[in-house]
Parts: structure tokens; C-alpha cells; sequence
């Protein structure tokens, strides 16, 4: 469980970083959409090898997922087009910090009606206060 903490710590350090290097190529060339495609190209190269290399008999299954499941991919693209379109208008941390408040209230509601199969977790008074708590963190460190 350890490892799993912070493999995904790595993945939050990741999401701002990934942020500001694709918005500043977006600057330099001139195009945030071109910068995406970029961006998806090396993430579909490296996520490709890593599928090769630990279970290449899943790909043979992929024909067998429901449609909705590919949603996801739009999910992404519509955050990678927004956050390099937008970190360069109104900085890394405010678009990084909206970003976060959207994950907070989608996380809670994902895991209080169980929904796409996740494990059904209650939004109890103390766990909806544990959410304003962190909100209203994140928001403070973004006005000081």
C-alpha cells in the first residue's frame, strides 16, 4: 500500500508540471492543440511500450470493452487542451487549483454513488468537512 501512496503523490506532483511544460510548448509553437497532440503522441508511445512489456495479451480484450468506457479519452484530451490553453492566461497554480477543486467534488460524488463500478464510500458529515477542509486549503494557497 505504500508504494501505491506514493506512486500516485508522483502523479499530483506530475499533473502541474505536466501543466506548465506543455503550456510553455503551446507558447513557443504557437498552437496549445498542436502542443496536446505532442504530448499525446509521447504519452501513447510510452503507454504503449509499458502495455507491451507487462500484459500484452490485454490488448486482445480491448474489442470486448463497452463504448462508454473510451469516454475517458475525451476526458483527457479535454484536460490536457484546457490546461495548456489556460495555465498561460492565468498561471499554472490558479488552473492547476480549479482542476483540483473539480476532482475533489467529482471523486466524493463518484465514490458516494458508486458509480463506473468504483467502491461505494458515503459523503458523511465528517468526510464532506475533510472536502471543504482541503478546498478551502488549496484555495488559501492560492490567494496568499
Amino acid at each position: 500500500m505504500t508504494h501505491h501512496i506514493a506512486i500516485m503523490f508522483a502523479a499530483g506532483i506530475g499533473i502541474p508540471i505536466l501543466a506548465a511544460l506543455n503550456a510553455a510548448l503551446g507558447r513557443l509553437i504557437g498552437s496549445p492543440a498542436v502542443a496536446a497532440t505532442v504530448l499525446f503522441a509521447v504519452a501513447f508511445g510510452t503507454a504503449a511500450l509499458v502495455a507491451l512489456v507487462t500484459q500484452p495479451s490485454a490488448l486482445t480484450r480491448v474489442a470486448q470493452a463497452p463504448l462508454h468506457l473510451f469516454f475517458a479519452g475525451v476526458l483527457i484530451a479535454f484536460y490536457v487542451l484546457s490546461i495548456t490553453w489556460i495555465a498561460p492566461v492565468m498561471g499554472v497554480g490558479n488552473a492547476v487549483f480549479l482542476v483540483l477543486l473539480g476532482q475533489l467534488v467529482s471523486a466524493a460524488l463518484i465514490d458516494h454513488f458508486g458509480l463506473f463500478s468504483a467502491n461505494a464510500t458515503p459523503i458523511t458529515l465528517t468526510r464532506a468537512g475533510g472536502i471543504a477542509l482541503m478546498a478551502a486549503g488549496v484555495f488559501v494557497t492560492q490567494k496568499v
